[in-house]
């Protein structure tokens, strides 16, 4: 059984990569053929990335761990997003250069609506079944189902919209019903399942093991790092403009984000001892900080500096950096100081209250009063079930 699962591990890892291969070559020949336009491969080329990162995650975690649903998951959401790289850029490939009949093209651009299924599975069953695979209760599986369902109507609803294939004059949708266009509407309601699925998570996290809480903080750390740079990089490439440079590489930016997800997944779910989610999101927050500040005071003084000594002046990008560079512990302490209070209110009083303790320390001189201090200390700081303390007695 176990052989069986590899080979059809490996069997899907191929297929996804034989699929992504086609699609990024039909993309690259399209815009080889091309004078002057711009390079629209990218956005399928920067999209490999979390398709190999579910491929190849949910590959591992399905070989090490067959009966966990997870690393199923993960492979079939890669296969999925391999499909719509395949189907869409072997489809411009057809149609722009007319080596395939445009019936054909527009019968393979039919396979680019699996990105519907493999979104839903990603908001809906994943929240569902992390870390283990499980439903959080046999009472949730109603909604699973119902799920599905909505997926499934999704998928039907997406495909059959009547619409030109990747806006091509003269193509149309080879399956196109107009009486069945509103079964797209259905996808709300798989966007609402999200949300309903994020609650199930949010539930699990209270009620599971303290060693499955760290995990699913680390998912949940992927998450937001995916979200972070989404919700930054698609608003600055919008006022780029759309089919500039910068724009382009913005958006392959937040696409190659996407593999964060199953990054964090595969690290939660197989790694024994996982380092301390707090300390990793801690030194985030503040060298993230550090980064902006830094950045913006140097682009600041650069700005200044030219205004008022030639803008062409390789002093003022000089002095600029030797303001940074010694900008940078100061402003690192204060950040630190601020992403304690703010979101480590725990370490911060702590070490506010060891600081007040070392004060205390240099002038008691009573022993008993001494050792009450003590375990107050150890009380606020550690918060321990029980505190003892043995003092030898002098000879």
């Amino acid at each position: 059984m176990r052989d069986r699962g590899r080979r059809l591990v490996v069997a899907l890892a191929v297929a996804s990569a034989a699929l992504v291969l086609a699609g990024i070559a039909a993309a690259l020949a399209v815009d080889g053929s091309r004078s002057g336009e711009d390079d629209s491969s990218w956005s399928l080329i920067s999209f490999v990335f979390p398709i190999a990162a579910f491929s190849a995650v949910g590959g591992v975690i399905a070989v090490r761990r067959p009966g966990n649903l997870i690393g199923w998951l993960l492979t079939a959401i890669g296969l999925l997003f391999a499909i719509v790289v395949a189907c869409s850029g072997i489809t411009v490939w057809a149609l722009e250069t007319g080596s395939l009949p445009t019936a054909v093209a527009e019968w393979i651009s039919v396979g680019s609506n699996a990105w519907v299924l493999a979104l839903g599975l990603i908001g809906t069953q994943l929240p569902l079944r992390l870390p283990d695979g499980a439903l959080p209760s046999p009472n949730w599986r109603w909604f699973s189902r119902v799920s599905i369902l909505l997926i499934a109507i999704s998928v039907v609803g997406m495909a059959v919209v009547p619409a030109r294939v990747e806006d091509v004059p003269g193509t149309a949708n080879p399956v196109g019903v107009e009486s069945l266009e509103s079964l797209a509407v259905v996808f709300s309601g798989v966007l609402l399942c999200f949300f309903v699925a994020l609650i199930a998570l949010v539930r699990r996290y209270h009620r599971t093991s303290s060693y499955e809480r760290v995990q699913l903080r680390w998912i949940a750390f992927g998450g937001v790092v995916f979200f972070a740079v989404y919700f930054v990089t698609l608003p600055l490439a919008a006022a780029f403009g759309e089919g500039t440079v910068a724009a382009d590489i913005l958006i392959s930016i937040s696409q190659a984000a996407f593999a964060a997800l199953p990054i964090s997944i595969g690290y939660a779910m197989l790694r024994h001892r996982l380092y301390d989610i707090d300390v990793v999101i801690n030194r985030a927050l503040v060298y993230g900080g550090l980064t902006i500040t830094l950045g913006a005071t140097y682009l600041g003084l650069v700005l200044l500096a030219g205004l008022a000594v030639g803008q062409s002046s390789d002093l003022a990008i000089a002095g600029s950096t030797l303001a940074v560079a010694a900008l940078f512990r100061p402003a690192r302490a204060r950040i630190q100081a601020v992403v304690d209070r703010r979101f480590f209110r725990r370490r911060y009083d702590a070490a506010h209250t060891l600081a007040s303790f070392s004060t205390r320390l240099r002038d008691e001189v009573d022993l008993d009063q001494l050792g009450a201090d003590l375990r107050g200390v150890v009380h606020e700081t550690v918060q321990p079930a029980h505190v003892s303390l043995w003092l030898r007695s002098s000879p």
